[in-house]
């Protein structure tokens, strides 16, 4: 796959890996045009984010997004003050279920850090993560352009972690700050890009 812009067939120019024009990357295509890289906030909200990117360390990304409404339904629409009271048997009914992915230190890690979240103020996560935004930067202009990691997102895992955050290191901390707009890593010219800037 080629690092820089795709042309669609409907002429939109997109990043590589969300250009692609198979069947089986149209969930792709739907998640870079419409959610990767914009702002989101909310606790609860970003709690998802954060547990479906540890939950796709390893895998592809497309497995997740695929699994997604399981995920939904399994960990009761990520609410941090219910998954928080989940009990051992939630943990066991969760490593049955074939709706998400059956990993028991994901899982394990996704409980503990609701409990963790649920002992805080109501908006100090969301603060706390949007606390370690960088500046504005340029655009990337080719997929090798974008980073696996930044000195912020060392700085938010290592934050967090302190919290007692758990699965979540520097890559998985990027991974999120993309995902949720902290930073907006659209390449140059993509379609996307300006959308995600509001």
């Amino acid at each position: 796959m080629s690092g820089t812009l795709i042309t669609g067939a409907d002429g939109l120019r997109r990043c590589p890996w969300g250009g692609l024009e198979a069947e089986s990357a149209a969930d792709y295509r739907v998640y870079h045009d419409t959610e990767w890289g914009r702002p989101v906030h909310g606790d609860d909200a970003l709690y998802e984010r954060m547990c479906l990117e540890a939950f796709q360390s390893g895998l592809s990304w497309l497995t997740i997004l695929r699994r997604r409404e399981g995920f939904r339904a399994a960990f009761a629409g990520f609410s941090i003050a219910k998954v928080a009271a989940f009990t051992e048997t939630d943990a066991e009914r969760l490593l049955a279920d074939p709706g998400i992915i059956r990993n028991r230190a994901k899982i394990t890690a996704a409980i503990a850090n609701a409990r963790v979240a649920a002992e805080w103020a109501p908006g100090e996560l969301d603060a706390l993560i949007w606390s370690y935004a960088p500046g504005r930067a340029a655009a990337p202009r080719t997929a090798a352009d974008v980073p696996p990691s930044t000195p912020e997102s060392a700085a938010l895992a290592k934050e967090l972690k302190k919290r007692g955050f758990r699965f979540i290191g520097p890559t998985t901390a990027y991974a999120l700050m993309q995902a949720c707009g902290l930073v907006n890593d659209h390449l140059a010219g993509c379609h996307a890009r300006e959308r995600a800037e509001g």
